[in-house]
């Protein structure tokens, strides 16, 4: 079931990683997921994942989150919809890396492999981050990277054990 328009096609387990260090992190995580919900079905939320800015750069921690559902939308209509939810939680890019309200991101779209301008499936860089595996291992596991063939719980392992520290949703 997809809840976007012009969706065709059966449905995919779709990945998004949320992540926000300005405001009221909790507040804006919950609220992308509140928005999630109507764009995939049967969606299952991460706990919240505290963790330090990638690069040594010198901003506030971040939380970060997972969520896992199911869409058969077009992923170019659906990577617009999750740039629309960071829009409407106020969300600038004044620089590379800036610190965020929210910043919302596709990471796997079942087995779909896509690049293009603009849009990359799977996420290129998620394989080494830990804020993104370690909230989508807590819920989606056996999820599996199209590209490595390795499981959400395997890339993880693979990165070590070392991280951020988990709270409430």
């Amino acid at each position: 079931m997809s809840f976007l328009p012009g969706a065709a096609g059966e449905p995919r387990r779709i990945a998004v990683g949320l992540g926000s260090n300005l405001g009221d992190r909790a507040a804006y995580l919950r609220l992308a997921a509140a928005r999630l919900r109507a764009v995939l079905d049967r969606l299952v939320v991460s706990p919240f994942l505290e963790t330090e800015p990638e690069h040594g750069v010198d901003q506030p921690r971040y939380l970060n989150a997972a969520v896992v559902g199911f869409s058969a939308a077009d992923p170019h209509a659906l990577l617009h919809r999750l740039l629309a939810i960071e829009r409407e939680a106020g969300r600038s890019r004044p620089y590379p890396q800036a610190p965020r309200t929210l910043d919302v991101d596709l990471i796997l779209a079942g087995s779909l492999v896509l690049q293009r301008p603009g849009i990359e499936v799977p996420h290129p860089r998620f394989r080494s981050r830990r804020f993104v595996l370690q909230p989508l291992a807590a819920v989606a596991p056996d999820l599996v990277d199209p590209v490595s063939g390795r499981t959400v719980r395997e890339l993880l392992v693979r990165l070590g054990h070392a991280g951020g520290r988990a709270g409430g949703a």
